[in-house]
């Protein structure tokens, strides 16, 4: 997992309230476990005027126009702006993986629902809860302001708009560490390789036969 240290980002806001994980990634895309070549069928309902299905070649798919993403200010976008219950639905990890792979390592919000919330953490994208009244704001800047980035400091917790005006947030000791660090489940559970590999020899002595 890429470390999360600070993120000067150009912002995408997806001016839309209860954004579920099957319009993040549809269901048809779940067959796979590898995380990673999810970015291309990331919003893939919303983003293109056919139907998407896996394997399939996006750079010839027609493209919605009046999709967020799909307008040029927007395109290299890491940081996206959306409104209240963000992530909400089903349970599937699969949406932070799309929406890592797409390029976004951070999303501002004033709620996620809390599965989705979890998972980004898991897989190296910082979820961040503003208040309303701040992503309101920060809502009005990006439409009128092309190319409008915000600075995203995990160390400070603290994003910091061109102007200079900076929002406090908050983030649990425990996932503020893993993210600085790069460090998902597995890696956590590698750092303690040698304990493991002792663990395992002493119990093959005191019980051979749960080895045979």
């Amino acid at each position: 997992m890429k470390p999360f240290t600070r993120l000067d980002g150009l912002v995408a806001p997806l001016d839309r309230a209860n954004v579920d994980t099957d319009a993040i990634i549809p269901k048809q895309f779940l067959k796979s476990i590898k995380r990673s070549g999810f970015g291309p069928y990331a919003f893939d309902e919303w983003r293109y005027l056919d139907h998407g299905e896996p394997g399939m070649d996006c750079s010839a798919r027609p493209l919605n126009p009046d999709f967020v993403l799909n307008q040029t200010r927007y395109q290299g976008a890491s940081v996206l702006l959306a409104r209240e219950n963000f992530g909400c639905g089903s349970s599937r990890e699969h949406a932070p993986w799309a929406l890592e792979d797409y390029g976004f390592r951070a999303i501002l919000a004033p709620s996620f629902a809390d599965i989705f919330f979890n998972n980004c953490f898991k897989n190296g994208v910082l979820p961040i809860v503003l208040k309303a009244e701040i992503v309101d704001k920060l809502f009005r800047e990006a439409a009128g302001a092309e190319g409008y980035k915000l600075t995203v400091d995990l160390a400070a917790q603290t994003v910091t708009t061109p102007s200079g005006e900076a929002f406090a947030f908050d983030v649990d000791p425990e996932r503020k560490h893993r993210l600085l660090n790069g460090l998902d489940d597995i890696s956590l559970t590698l750092k303690f390789t040698d304990q493991i590999q002792a663990y395992e020899a002493r119990r093959k002595g005191e019980a051979p036969w749960l080895f045979a």
